[in-house]
């Protein structure tokens, strides 16, 4: 690639508009285009950020020769199709999460992206948050200690959303809980074991053929001693939202508030207390770090996702510089291809795990 700013274009403009003005202001981009299916939704977004090259064809956006990289916010059952064919379009990818709905759509993916020669990057926020980062920065000043154990959790209640999320196995959508665990030991998931809980109406079972309310999962880390616990639920499951990351180590352990507010708690040995975590915007070019403890838009027009996850975390810039970093820097993005293939997964076959009564089922490998 040239020296010229990258150009960029943003694929879906519910949740990815949320990410225009972050590229607008990224030294190392140029917020080139934008692509939606409706035309009058394109122009509104369009005019209201003034990016004016606008596309309803998403097979014509991965041809412009200029386009250098796409951000895709599509619809789930949308991501790996459209991944795979802006990768064979010579094009980097960063894609929401997850990355595909099937193991063949991540090995379509990997085969893909390693043709291209291209990024992949799955823009997993939970890896991005001001928690998770505060608890790495434990991890790598060694006041954590050796890490004994991990538990993911997120609890999101999904009634309203488009009709494509209704009845989704929880597990296929747990990236957020998932990911986490395997970032903090740099490690990828070796097998699950997963159990259903609950029912779910009817209705939304008939969707997907998932019947379950709530989906628990035990996961082995690949050449570590370690295990990690995951707990998800999408409908008709009272609770607050919940997105939440504990470890538990020989030194210290940091538990994730119960409630949306409080300041999470540090177990010093077994002295607990309340802890505020601090902002990581000085990880930062200065013209972004405004994004991590405001969001682009006021609570009457942020996207419903961002609503519900507390601004995830302060995450979404530090997702675009990391993945702008890595193509600037010609090295893999975190999470690089494999590492957002093998969290894909673990929801994956943790489902098919709890349609199985809660057999063992090993995870893919990827090279």
């Amino acid at each position: 690639m040239s020296q010229h700013k990258i150009n960029v274009a943003i694929v879906g403009l519910g949740f990815g508009k949320e990410f225009i003005p972050i590229y607008q202001r990224h030294p190392a981009t140029n917020m080139y285009a934008i692509c939606q299916r409706t035309q009058e939704r394109l122009d509104e977004v369009g005019d209201q950020h003034g990016v004016g090259r606008r596309y309803t064809s998403f097979d014509e956006l991965i041809r412009d020769p200029d386009l250098d990289a796409v951000h895709i916010n599509s619809p789930i059952h949308l991501h790996a199709p459209q991944s795979i064919a802006a990768l064979e379009a010579g094009k980097h990818v960063a894609c929401t999460v997850p990355a595909a709905t099937t193991i063949d759509e991540c090995r379509a993916i990997a085969r893909a992206a390693q043709a291209a020669g291209k990024n992949y990057m799955m823009m997993e926020t939970a890896i991005y948050t001001r928690e998770f980062l505060f608890i790495r920065e434990l991890r790598d000043t060694g006041k954590l200690g050796r890490i004994q154990f991990m538990r993911g959790c997120h609890q999101q209640e999904m009634a309203g959303w488009p009709g494509y999320w209704e009845g989704l196995p929880p597990m296929h959508y747990a990236t957020h809980a998932v990911s986490p665990c395997l970032a903090l030991v740099n490690g990828e998931a070796e097998h699950v074991s997963c159990y259903g809980s609950g029912r779910i109406a009817d209705r939304l079972a008939a969707k997907y053929g998932s019947p379950f309310a709530v989906e628990s999962a035990l996961f082995k880390v690949r050449g570590q001693p370690l295990a990690f616990e995951v707990t998800r639920s999408l409908f008709e499951t009272a609770r607050q939202y919940l997105e939440s990351f504990d470890v538990y180590a020989d030194k210290v352990s940091f538990e994730w508030t119960q409630i949306e507010g409080e300041e999470p708690i540090l177990h010093v040995g077994e002295q607990p207390g309340r802890v505020p975590v601090p902002d990581y915007a000085r990880l930062l070019p200065e013209p972004v770090q405004r994004f991590t403890t405001k969001g682009v838009y006021d609570a009457e027009h942020a996207h419903l996702s961002f609503i519900q996850g507390g601004g995830h975390g302060g995450s979404h810039p530090h997702l675009v510089h990391e993945f702008v970093s890595s193509i600037v820097e010609g090295r893999p993005s975190f999470p690089d291809l494999y590492q957002s293939l093998n969290w894909t997964c673990a929801g994956i076959c943790a489902h098919e795990s709890a349609m199985r009564g809660g057999e063992i089922v090993r995870l893919p490998e990827f090279p």
